[in-house]
């Protein structure tokens, strides 16, 4: 594959399971990265970039999960990250290799700041360590991508060396990060025409680009690329990731969908083409959206474009008036073409299982067995609260029973008292992983404080509770309350994330969540980032 073979199309490179997982609190554990995969796949995009092998045990289990059952031959590549190190590419070699289409990404610092400070070695020995481990990749692979780290910041004439060689040595993608979102939009546009200019080989290669929103101007950045001859674009779900994140996927795929006869010349097609520029089924983004922000625990900001809760509310007269005579009035782009439909009432309280695993796959969610018969079990309370059931409510309780938070301490009971003229208090039972029941109480300033206070006299995690979030899914008084929390323990934040018709009992939950995940991370140890200096000694092992 090379950018002569498919000129005119756009290829979606997703990081959200490797460079998303990154942002402070959203760590996902393995099942909910398959969860995630699972839905990339049913959206559309040709690469997945499933985490960072070399990391810990569980990135690597996950990674490898994904490639036996998510990159099947219809599927998506399946991509492991590396740096350019022998013990990195090996791990990523040994997680993707049951995928049908494996790809190794491995990446080295080329910018003069990176390597006098993080790496400590010349542009000569960067220059052999980055051809010998693309090669190295390429005895395991046959698709190599190779990203020369902080291009953006690189000395172009150097830059140019490096790919030559990445390529000569069997890199197929050329990937180009703007490692600390530094650029301006002509001048990555300007990047990725000097590229297409000075080096000689790169009709051989796919030119991609990666880069975060620290200015917010990654997904500007990316669309300019694209006009210079990027193919690939590396992106996230709802814009996750490191600090302000990376350009997000679902404004880009909408820019060129909306924008397409714009784009069509510079991907060589007539401008009237209608021909999508991407593989992408838009009708997937919206529930894609909400399942990354409900098992990572980061909402999505009421303003988001494309995603956010107002991309297509009309609060101005003027606005109202136009949108009902005509939608194109100030509407760009239809609601449902991102899968975001009307609230149905589809179920109630006498539907049976069947009706509900149905409605299910209509959805787009495939359960097993256990988190069908569970999430059965609480579309049934559900039913008991609620007259009317709808399709935000299965969602809820779906994304709710598909989070696998390591269950190290399950809350049994939960019983809460308060009122204006008392003070608020909470009983709760937990139980513990060496199967005890512990009971305590506590009195707090209100009734989540007194929950939360008693839980940690029975959980001795010391932890500090930074972020505390309640929504509804739906309008009406008997609405589900989603509730999300981030607790930061020394430098690391974990978040928790749970549902529930009772918010009181939804924050419980979640909070136990966020602890059941700081205490798996404390037992397994921290993982390695993907960006840690490679040493001279690792580099060359």
């Amino acid at each position: 594959m090379n950018t002569q073979s498919q000129p005119d199309r756009i290829i979606i490179f997703d990081t959200t399971l490797r460079d998303g997982e990154q942002s402070p609190g959203a760590t996902l554990n393995v099942e909910e990265k398959l969860a995630i995969a699972r839905q990339l796949a049913r959206l559309g995009v040709d690469v997945i970039e499933a985490g960072f092998p070399f990391a810990s045990p569980g990135d690597f289990e996950a990674v490898q999960k994904i490639a036996q059952q998510v990159g099947t031959e219809d599927g998506p590549t399946i991509c492991g990250l590396a740096r350019a190190t022998r013990q990195d590419i090996q791990a990523a070699a040994d997680a993707v290799s049951p995928a049908a289409k494996p790809r190794i990404h491995t990446f080295i610092a080329t910018s003069d700041i990176h390597l006098e400070y993080k790496l400590r070695k010349t542009r000569a020995e960067v220059l052999a360590i980055a051809e010998e481990m693309v090669g190295f990749a390429k005895s395991f692979v046959d698709d190599v991508e190779f990203s020369p780290e902080d291009a953006g910041r690189s000395d172009p004439e150097f830059l140019y060396q490096v790919l030559e060689r990445a390529i000569a040595a069997g890199a197929t993608t050329i990937n180009i990060p703007d490692t600390v979102g530094y650029t301006t939009p002509s001048e990555f546009g300007a990047i990725i025409r000097g590229i297409t200019e000075h080096v000689p080989n790169i009709d051989q290669a796919i030119i991609s680009v990666h880069g975060h929103n620290d200015l917010g101007l990654a997904v500007a950045n990316f669309l300019e690329a694209v006009k210079n001859g990027a193919r690939q674009l590396e992106c996230t779900i709802n814009g996750i990731g490191e600090r302000a994140g990376n350009a997000a996927l679902e404004e880009l795929v909408m820019a060129l969908h909306v924008r397409r006869q714009y784009f069509n010349p510079f991907l060589g097609r007539p401008a009237e083409s209608e021909a999508p520029l991407t593989n992408i089924d838009t009708r997937q983004i919206y529930k894609t959206s909400r399942m990354v922000s409900n098992l990572t625990g980061m909402f999505v900001q009421p303003n988001k474009a494309i995603v956010g809760a107002n991309a297509f509310a009309h609060e101005s007269g003027i606005h109202q008036d136009g949108v009902l005579k005509h939608k194109l009035t100030y509407e760009i782009m239809d609601a449902q073409s991102i899968g975001l439909t009307d609230n149905q009432i589809v179920l109630g309280k006498h539907s049976g299982r069947n009706a509900f695993r149905t409605r299910l796959k209509e959805l787009g969610f495939e359960l097993g067995d256990q988190e069908l018969n569970r999430a059965f079990l609480r579309f049934k309370e559900l039913a008991d609260k609620k007259k009317e059931i709808t399709d935000w409510d299965l969602e809820a309780i779906v994304n709710d029973e598909i989070q696998h938070t390591p269950a190290r301490y399950q809350l049994e009971h939960l019983q809460v008292s308060c009122g204006d003229h008392s003070k608020p208090t909470a009983t709760v039972t937990l139980l513990t992983p060496d199967g005890q029941e512990l009971t305590d109480a506590a009195i707090g300033t209100g009734p989540v404080d007194a929950v939360y206070r008693a839980i940690n006299r029975v959980i001795d995690l010391p932890n500090e509770l930074i972020e505390f979030s309640v929504q509804s899914v739906t309008a009406g008084i008997d609405a589900i309350g989603e509730v999300t929390v981030r607790v930061r323990h020394e430098d690391r934040i974990f978040s928790g994330h749970s549902a529930n018709t009772d918010i009181v009992v939804a924050s419980a939950h979640a909070y136990v969540n966020a602890l059941n995940r700081l205490s798996f991370v404390l037992e397994q140890g921290r993982s390695l980032h993907p960006q840690h200096p490679v040493t001279a000694a690792v580099a060359q092992a």
